[in-house]
């Protein structure tokens, strides 16, 4: 239940599917990528905030409207290893995953984009589970700037 999840939202981001990308998220769902060393130091600052999934929609359109041709586009892999998922409340999952993203340009090879790790809350709902919080943590900085949802 909870790896064919991560698989499809694996597969939604690397085939930039990004209309897809907000049916993964429960309504009151929250979002967010951040540093590791600004979190341990307790720094509010992220990569990406999206509070709830109306501001995951709003990304929605800024990828695929707002920076369609103005960005140089990359596509993604990402390689997800579920490494903990313990019971949080009734109907949900608190669930940590490793996360390693590579990255290719249109004309060059792959390498690295960044590594970290998932921290999130996934709820079972009548639509299967869903993720009701993502927050992604980054072991340093991205080698490039960073477009689409980790």
């Amino acid at each position: 239940m909870l790896d064919e999840l991560y698989a499809a939202y694996a597969e939604t981001v690397d085939e930039r599917r990004w209309e897809r990308w907000p049916d993964l998220f429960t309504e009151d769902c929250a979002y967010a990528v951040h540093s590791l060393e600004n979190a341990e130091h307790g720094l509010p600052l992220a990569y990406m905030l999206d509070d709830c999934r109306a501001r995951l929609l709003d990304r929605v359109k800024f990828v695929t409207e707002v920076w369609a041709g103005t960005v140089e586009p990359y596509r993604t892999r990402h390689v997800i290893q579920r490494t903990r998922a313990a019971a949080a409340g009734e109907g949900a999952y608190r669930v940590r995953a490793n996360v390693l993203v590579t990255y290719t340009e249109a004309d060059g090879p792959p390498a690295i984009l960044t590594s970290g790790h998932y921290d999130d809350v996934v709820r079972l709902t009548d639509a299967g589970p869903l993720f009701a919080e993502k927050r992604v943590y980054l072991d340093g900085t991205p080698t490039r700037y960073l477009i689409y949802p980790l």
